[in-house]
């Protein structure tokens, strides 16, 4: 059990007044928090871990307030005196996100983004009566410097790194213009600023809402805008506009907009929100070589292009447009939405954890390879590893080896085949032994091997435990 897994254990213990039957680490997102689920006897919660105590503290006092204000977010159950863990309610595993991918734009599906459509001008109108400013982090309000900064995002992460050149003087001149352009709106309201797909959980067929600790004053139109241009949502226009519409009709209801008057601002906010959805694209995809975000770029792309065709912002940005538009034609930046199926294979040692899954999947196979012979036992083998042929000889040696490899590749190709057929990008294979030394690497150089002669996929092979193989 990792440390943060001890004091999160310790903190739902004291809490509930139960013994911990389970813990298990969930998916990693596009940040640094780790969030566990944790069962009692009778009791649940998911517990979170986070170095930033400011973040936190935004989004536990954010979450006191839209609970009292009776908006669908997670109940804040008990938080460590180390400002770093906590204890929420577990909303199960199902994102709006998720949903979308498993059934399309399902009819149920359509009715959960209706649902969505009609709470998020609640949190905006709403959400911002009685709110405390200092509960926002790291800014209180959509600014000019916030504006900059998303703007910066995208021209050091995506611009620089995507390799075409531009006119930086030409390109800050039109930054300036959209930001003088935007802080025209009418502001004032709760700005949840990451208002997308995946931070809507659905739990008895409603929409609960999470990941708002960004959160701050601002315009309307900014996530209404992230919500309807999620790339790898890839809403068809209609439908977008239906739910504009519904949406506009909503926050009428609320405060004192008008149609005219949204509209002005709404394609400028659209602009701002991609260009930000690209930068950590960039930073994600380029510069931390997370290959899963390079296929949300295409998507992008095609939003871009339906922008500028369609709902072209109210002032010039010639520079800018240059470069987008060149984007649009990069066939390189197309090409990330073809990347098939990758099957990441791991091995791993039950001290230190299962690995991960960064895709957002929230996991795959875990195979336990502690019921096979343990070379690691015999002295011959403690600087050897299962890359060694040595290692290889011997656990072949074994019957029980052969028994084992194969379910685990009757098992993988079965899923390996449905996936290919049904166009599913990532599988995780990983393995497990004591030290993650001998057996977990052999069977997983011997799962690649297998996979690389029947299927044309590609193979991520990773050792976790490497560097801690004896010298």
């Amino acid at each position: 059990m990792t440390d943060h897994e001890k004091v999160l254990s310790e903190l739902f213990i004291h809490w509930s007044g139960e013994e911990v039957r389970n813990i298990s680490v969930l998916a990693e997102s596009g940040s640094d928090r780790r969030y566990y689920r944790i069962s009692g006897a009778e009791t649940d919660a998911i517990g979170a871990w986070n170095a930033d105590e400011k973040e936190n503290r935004a989004f536990i006092g954010l979450s006191d307030h839209f609970g009292a204000a009776g908006l669908p977010v997670p109940k804040i159950f008990a938080v460590h005196n180390n400002g770093q863990a906590y204890l929420q309610s577990d909303l199960g595993h199902t994102t709006l996100f998720g949903l979308l991918t498993e059934e399309g734009l399902s009819t149920r599906v359509k009715d959960l983004y209706r649902q969505v459509v009609h709470w998020l001008p609640r949190f905006q109108v709403k959400g911002a009566e009685g709110l405390d400013p200092a509960l926002c982090y790291p800014r209180k309000s959509f600014d000019r410097q916030s504006m900059l900064w998303d703007l910066n995002y995208f021209k050091y992460y995506f611009a620089r790194l995507a390799g075409t050149g531009f006119d930086e003087q030409s390109l800050e001149d039109d930054f300036e213009k959209l930001i003088a352009f935007l802080a025209e709106a009418p502001s004032g309201f709760f700005m949840y600023r990451d208002f997308q797909s995946r931070n809507i959980m659905i739990a008895g067929n409603q929409p609960f809402f999470i990941d708002y600790q960004g959160g701050r004053f601002g315009p309307l139109q900014y996530d209404i805008a992230s919500l309807l241009f999620d790339a790898k949502a890839n809403l068809p226009d209609d439908f977008r506009e239906e739910l504009l519409s519904l949406y506009i009709e909503e926050a009428s209801s609320l405060t004192n907009i008008g149609f005219p008057q949204f509209r002005k601002f709404y394609a400028g906010f659209v602009l701002i929100r991609i260009l930000q959805a690209l930068g950590a694209y960039g930073y994600r995809g380029f510069y931390q070589k997370k290959e899963h975000f390079l296929q949300s770029i295409p998507f992008a792309l095609d939003n871009l292009s339906y922008l500028l065709s369609n709902l072209h912002p109210g002032f010039e940005f010639p520079e800018l447009e240059k470069l987008l538009k060149s984007y649009i034609q990069n066939q390189t930046l197309r090409s990330y939405a073809r990347p098939g199926l990758t099957v990441r294979i791991t091995s791993f040692s039950y001290k230190t954890g299962i690995p991960a899954d960064d895709t957002g999947n929230g996991g795959g196979f875990v195979f336990d390879c502690r019921a096979l012979p343990n070379p690691g036992r015999e002295e011959r083998f403690r600087k050897q590893s299962g890359l060694d042929a040595e290692i290889a000889t011997w656990l072949n040696g074994h019957p029980e080896t052969a028994f084992f490899l194969g379910n685990v590749y009757n098992i993988v190709d079965q899923a390996v085949e449905n996936y290919i057929t049904r166009g599913f990008q990532h599988l995780m294979v990983n393995f497990g032994c004591t030290g993650g030394q001998h057996r977990s690497v052999f069977s997983a150089e011997q799962l690649s091997r297998h996979l690389k002669q029947r299927f044309k996929i590609k193979i991520q092979l990773e050792h976790t435990n490497k560097n801690n193989w004896p010298a």
